[in-house]
């Protein structure tokens, strides 16, 4: 049975211990992190530590910044390179697995107007590629893993598809260097989600679940057993990271999601 983890925020309690009590209730088996940028991640270390004490599981980390690694803008580009080393250092020393980012978000589609990046496809490469592989380095030295996450076209032009994560990938060479899939995502650009799963099955390192709508797993149309089905084929031990909107009751909509995908096939 896969395990099952819930972002922080979408949890009740004001401290993490709070919101962990809530989560073991609710059939969760870990918590997900939401790491802001300004190094308020870092800044939060004293009570990461102590959560992490009191036994509150903590294994990722979903960056939660305005600005990426592939932004246009090179002074952006190069704070958002810091603030990931920085993320992926506090993820290494509360004792995580990793840390999931986009490439970018928001910045550019070429779904919308005026629809012609102000980079080409090769320059895009060439910062993805220098991106990935100084934060692969840093990951490697700090013994966690970076998950990059495909966005779906209307919020990033770069990497949509596992297939375009996993070339990448594959070109920087990095072990550290994994994928992050979401449900959500996927179900927009990937003409068989399952398949896409399946081809890109060495590179997968985790996993974040909503639904096809943005809400709740259950609130919307995605193939759960097909989905979960091809986690399984592909031996995937790692979680199910509950990042979306939530419809009805907020609690109640929290507290139905492990028991959903347990009966979907988790």
């Amino acid at each position: 049975m896969l395990k099952t983890a819930c972002q922080e925020q979408l949890l009740l309690g004001e401290s993490l211990q709070q919101k962990w009590e809530f989560a073991q209730a609710a059939g969760y088996d870990a918590i997900e992190l939401r790491s802001k940028g300004d190094f308020q991640f870092r800044d939060r270390l004293p009570e990461l530590k102590q959560a992490r004490a009191d036994g509150v599981v903590m294994p990722t980390v979903c960056v939660d910044m305005l600005h990426f690694f592939a932004a246009f803008d090179d002074s952006l580009r190069r704070d958002a390179l810091e603030q990931l080393k920085s993320q992926l250092s506090v993820a290494a020393e509360i004792g995580a697995l990793g840390v999931q980012t986009p490439a970018s978000y928001g910045m550019f589609s070429r779904r919308l107007p005026p629809f012609e990046p102000p980079r080409t496809e090769e320059q895009d490469r060439e910062v993805l590629v220098a991106g990935l592989t100084e934060l692969g380095e840093h990951a490697r030295q700090e013994g966690v893993s970076l998950y990059l996450e495909p966005l779906n076209r209307y919020e990033d032009h770069m990497i949509n598809r596992l297939e375009q994560a996993a070339e990448l990938i594959a070109a920087v060479g990095s072990d550290s260097v994994r994928i992050g899939i979401d449900s959500y995502h996927m179900n927009i650009e990937e003409a068989d989600p399952s398949a896409a799963i399946l081809a890109a099955a060495p590179y997968i390192g985790h996993a974040q679940v909503s639904d096809s709508n943005r809400f709740q797993p259950g609130a919307g149309h995605l193939d759960w057993p097909a989905w979960l089905g091809a986690l399984h084929s592909i031996s995937y031990d790692g979680y199910l990271a509950v990042e979306c909107r939530l419809t009805g009751d907020p609690a109640e909509a929290v507290r139905s999601i492990p028991a959903f995908l347990r009966r979907s096939g988790a």
